[in-house]
């Protein structure tokens, strides 16, 4: 999932990875929604109640808004920034640093927020949105910006455009990608949807609270280190062979 990138990715490798972390965003959203009563995987809404609050110089409510989108946009840079100035080292995968990133975000939530009565949950909601921010952006350059999980506005858009294309087939030819485009889109936008109610869930019928946050931390450090796992599987099955072959 995470160690193909560029030409050596299918649509197999975005659909593992547009799994795993729509299923993530949407755990941290409705944990976020339950907590605070924020949404913390997007910042569309924050931006509109930024405006309303501006325009009400009601400045001390639109500085926190202005955090918010702050906060998911620092993470996007910060991603990227880790992303870039590891490119050049071959033997790195240059996407393990902002997803650990990722998952250190996650942890400090749960350690700073589980046990308190939420006296700082403007903190909170900065944190997540900067852990969504990290997501969006990395997920967005490994695979070339076709997979983006953090949010359903645009997909939901793109499966409406790609869904009418198919009425019309001698404009539209390229009838497998476009299907394969459908996939991947209802793919995200139903794992999303399972993320937050399997989210809701244990945050509530298991009463795990914001440790429901771990169960995403636990899913993410999986995907991330199961090809590594896998490949020395593989590597270690394949000298076997050989040492075998050349015994006999």
């Amino acid at each position: 999932m995470f160690r193909h990138q560029g030409k050596n990715r299918t649509l197999k490798h975005n659909l593992q990875l547009a799994t795993i972390l729509s299923l993530i965003a949407g755990i941290v959203n409705v944990c976020g929604f339950l907590a605070i009563k924020q949404l913390t995987t997007n910042v569309t809404g924050h931006f509109a109640l930024f405006i309303n609050d501006l325009s009400n110089a009601d400045f001390s409510k639109g500085i926190i808004y202005f955090a918010y989108i702050f906060s998911f946009f620092f993470g996007s840079f910060v991603s990227s920034l880790l992303i870039e100035s590891f490119h050049e080292n071959k033997r790195l995968n240059v996407y393990v640093i902002p997803t650990l990133l990722e998952c250190v975000f996650l942890v400090s939530v749960v350690l700073l927020f589980h046990n308190t009565e939420l006296e700082f949950p403007n903190l909170m909601a900065c944190l997540l949105l900067f852990a969504m921010g990290l997501q969006n952006s990395y997920v967005t350059k490994i695979s070339n910006a076709v997979v983006r999980t953090t949010h359903l506005t645009g997909l939901f858009t793109d499966l409406g455009i790609e869904l009418s294309q198919l009425f019309f087939r001698k404009y539209y030819p390229f009838r497998e990608k476009i299907k394969a485009n459908i996939k991947l889109r209802a793919l995200i936008i139903t794992s999303f949807f399972v993320g937050g109610l399997a989210g809701g869930f244990l945050y509530v019928e298991f009463n795990l609270n914001l440790n429901t946050l771990m169960v995403a931390v636990l899913i993410l450090l999986f995907a991330l280190f199961f090809d590594d796992f896998k490949f020395r599987i593989l590597k270690t099955r394949r000298r076997y062979i050989q040492r075998k072959t050349a015994h006999y």
